[in-house]
């Protein structure tokens, strides 16, 4: 069976996110906010397209900044939809605005959405997942999944054999330690 460690090997796009991005831990609450933004929008599409517009997303989103995108209103909607440089879709959209409005509760309880994860960490994958479905706006099984794999918290990014695997053992992911 071919992993995403043997597709991504010299791939232009696929090959940077592997090597240093895919799996390893992420604390910062905007980079985590980013993380799911690009997960949400990968649904029914490839993730190649989204490697591709993750910059755009960026800046469409400023910069992932949680209060900013909280704050967005119809306006913003109306201008993102617009946005040729990202995926224009209104459940999307409307869903990360929603997210971050929850995010934005989810710091005043716990201080931070790495927080949030670390307070429930660890959750097998169905618990993780009801628990965002929850708490969240369009996170069924393969947004939570992939989030939480990609962003260290659950494992499975890469193969044994990836020379990656060894140097994200080293950043000790919350898959690795229990309660």
């Amino acid at each position: 069976m071919t992993s995403y460690c043997d597709i991504a090997q010299g791939h232009e796009w696929h090959g940077p996110y592997h090597d240093r991005e895919y799996g390893f831990p992420l604390c910062d609450d905007a980079a985590l906010f980013g993380r799911l933004i690009l997960e949400i929008n990968q649904a029914g599409l490839n993730w190649l397209l989204i490697l591709k517009k993750s910059e755009a997303f960026a800046r469409a989103f400023a910069d992932f900044d949680i209060d900013a995108v909280a704050g967005f209103g119809e306006k913003q909607v109306e201008a993102l939809l617009e946005n040729k440089s990202i995926i224009r879709n209104r459940l999307k959209i409307r869903a990360v605005i929603e997210n971050a409005r929850r995010l934005k509760l989810i710091r005043s309880e716990y201080g931070g959405f790495a927080q949030w994860l670390d307070a429930h960490h660890p959750l097998d994958k169905p618990s993780w997942v009801k628990l965002f479905k929850k708490t969240f706006k369009f996170t069924g099984g393969e947004i939570t999944g992939e989030f939480l794999m990609s962003t260290g918290y659950l494992p499975g990014a890469h193969v044994e054999t990836c020379p990656i695997y060894r140097e994200i053992l080293d950043k000790n992911p919350p898959w690795m330690t229990a309660r």
